[in-house]
């Protein structure tokens, strides 16, 4: 199997494994449930969050233990996490639905030809206190939301978002000052 041979046999039943933890997660329906499971997982989620009907994947890299969530956090329905890497929310974020969260680029198996120009990375996700993200908007690998920004709707993240800043747009372009 090509699969085996590119990662390692370890690596293959670590990817199951944590298959098998997803179908898990998936059954626990309700938001307080999926917190308890993704804490009991590794994951760690403050006081008062709530973890709608989020999806993540890359689980058998960095797993749950990659995501930390502070208090008073909003993670809206069909947001898609990857957990390749580190994603961290401080206290008091609100991601709305349909964000996606990127911590890695791979254009796929080892002898990919576009692998000598986009070679595999990874870098963590970073959401700082207070700060919005709209819904359907895309957040890529080793990108900082500041402190009490604002990412307007349906827009693609590629630079890091200053503190007190409204961004929107196809890549998201600064629009005004907060405050």
């Amino acid at each position: 199997m090509r699969v085996v041979d590119e990662i390692g046999l370890k690596k293959t039943l670590k990817f199951v494994l944590y298959s098998f933890l997803q179908i898990i997660y998936r059954l626990c329906f309700l938001p307080p449930l999926r917190k308890i499971f993704l804490t009991l997982s590794g994951a760690k989620i403050g006081k008062h969050s709530i973890l709608m009907n989020v999806n993540f994947f890359n689980w058998h890299h960095r797993g749950p233990t990659g995501l930390k969530v502070g208090n008073e956090c909003f993670i809206g329905d069909e947001t898609l996490i990857d957990l390749y890497d580190n994603v961290t929310l401080e206290n008091q974020v609100t991601i709305a639905q349909r964000v996606t969260i990127l911590t890695h680029t791979n254009v796929g198996y080892k002898d990919h030809p576009l692998q000598k120009y986009f070679p595999k990375s990874s870098k963590p996700v970073t959401f700082k206190s207070g700060c919005v993200i709209a819904a359907s908007s895309t957040i890529l690998p080793g990108i900082t939301i500041g402190k009490q920004a604002f990412v307007a709707a349906g827009s693609v993240v590629t630079k890091d978002v200053p503190n007190n800043t409204l961004v929107a747009g196809v890549p998201a372009r600064f629009v005004r000052k907060i405050k």
